[in-house]
């Protein structure tokens, strides 16, 4: 039984809602009373636990996440050391499409392979190249008709891309040591399930000796309990109303339906800001501050505010490190036409593999833009704007799932976002001052983002 404590079960990956993990908690926080007043082995101790949980929860994917930390260690040293922006540009570049080359192979592999099979009409079946190398070169055994994605790689590989790109952008200098890294990317509290963590907002808690006031004690005890409270209601929510709705529309009426919709988005958030909740609090008991994941997002008055609120960790990240870069708000870059022609690409192979009409209405549609952008200046910077938008909420989508159902959502939420652009240039500030029309657009605002998320369920 002790044997079986230390070693990879994938029936029985630690999670914060099972005994096992508090267990295993309450010997690290002791252990840690030992040595948490020496940085260097403080870090070292929390690096070698994080190891330990990713192993338990992930198994033979830890080699994988040891290979990202070396790998992306190096490209930051490497990017620091030489300055010429020509080196600088060729170390970003390789650190990035290793990156996403992993998260897209692990996350996305199935995806890939089957809407290219429908498009041309082809069988190919999947084949997990990393399982053939492996039993070729150490005899492993493992599968090569099927590929396990990796937990928590969505979020290790934005946060190592966090890291890469600050240095780029000199806004941090690298890391000390290869543990100091190593201890960034996968801090175990924020390893799985987030949230995000950047490298200019962690990395210097790293340097800074041990504190927590009486106060913050308290505050990291609040947040536990309030994560499971929320965690608990989410479950029973889940389990008494909405699985049953969900699984048997046709056995309940159009408004238990409807309700069915709402109680999801309530089953969402407390899920997910459940998890982040007890991250944070375990997390400031070792004396590290994570950032707030989300703000009562259901008060939101609008969509914008809605994607200030919700999932702060992936919408600052998304805006710092893929909006801005694509142009932001002041207009299009290269990025933003390369990204265009590859969506406009995939309409027209998935329309039917070249339909002529098709292929004539979207030219049609790139005419009418061209001419429009070169004689009025401020609808050219208006339609990049949205369009760099849109790319930075379907490629949010598509993060959050390998299928189509979340690429629709995250267009759906883009389209609220431009939605909501456009309607804040008609002048009526007022009326948005008066409290009816913000409790009015609150309840406009769920019902949208509760509805867009039939889709999500659906992904």
């Amino acid at each position: 039984m002790i044997k079986g404590w230390f070693l990879y079960n994938k029936g029985e990956p630690i999670l914060f809602t099972q005994m096992y993990f508090w267990g295993f908690f309450a010997v690290v926080l002791l252990l840690y009373s030992l040595v948490y007043k020496h940085n260097t082995v403080r870090t070292i101790f929390l690096l070698a636990v994080s190891f330990f949980f990713y192993y338990k929860t992930s198994g033979v994917f830890l080699i994988l996440l040891l290979f990202t930390i070396c790998s992306d260690y190096l490209w930051g040293y490497l990017l620091h050391k030489y300055r010429q922006q020509g080196f600088k540009r060729i170390f970003l570049i390789i650190s990035l499409v290793f990156n996403l080359f992993l998260l897209c192979y692990f996350k996305y592999a199935y995806f890939f392979t089957e809407s290219y099979n429908e498009v041309m009409n082809t069988k190919y079946p999947f084949f997990n190249h990393f399982s053939h190398f492996s039993n070729g070169f150490f005899n492993t055994e493992f599968s090569v008709d099927k590929l396990i994605m990796p937990i928590g790689i969505s979020f290790f590989t934005f946060q190592s891309i966090s890291y890469v790109m600050d240095i780029y952008r000199e806004k941090i200098t690298p890391v000390k040591s290869i543990f100091d890294y190593g201890f960034f990317v996968c801090f175990f509290p924020h390893l799985v399930a987030g949230p995000i963590v950047k490298a200019k907002e962690f990395i210097f808690q790293i340097y800074e000796p041990y504190s927590l006031s009486r106060t913050e004690f308290g505050m990291a005890v609040f947040w536990i309990m309030n994560g499971f409270g929320k965690k608990i209601l989410a479950d029973y929510v889940a389990v008494n109303f909405i699985d049953r709705v969900f699984h048997n529309t046709s056995l309940y009426t159009g408004f238990e339906c409807i309700l069915a919709i709402f109680a999801y988005s309530f089953q969402v958030y407390a899920d997910f800001s459940g998890y982040t909740d007890i991250a944070i609090g375990i997390a400031l008991l070792m004396g590290f501050r994570l950032k707030t994941n989300f703000n009562s997002p259901y008060k939101a008055a609008s969509t914008t505010e809605f994607w200030q609120r919700w999932h702060i960790s992936l919408s600052s990240w998304l805006k710092e490190y893929l909006y801005i870069p694509l142009g932001g708000n002041r207009g299009g870059t290269a990025g933003s036409y390369i990204v265009i022609a590859l969506m406009c690409g995939v309409v027209i192979l998935l329309s039917g593999s070249y339909r002529i009409p098709v292929f004539i209405s979207l030219l049609m549609i790139a005419l009418i833009f061209i001419v429009l952008s070169l004689f009025f200046k401020g609808f050219r910077k208006a339609i990049q704007t949205n369009i760099n938008l849109m790319i930075t909420m379907l490629i949010g989508g598509f993060w959050h799932g390998s299928s189509w159902m979340f690429i629709i959502w995250g267009g759906l939420n883009g389209f609220g976002l431009v939605l909501h652009k456009i309607w804040l240039k008609i002048p009526m500030q007022r009326v948005r001052d008066f409290w009816l029309y913000r409790g009015l657009m609150i309840f406009v605002t769920l019902t949208f983002i509760s509805f867009t998320r039939i889709w999500f369920r659906v992904g």
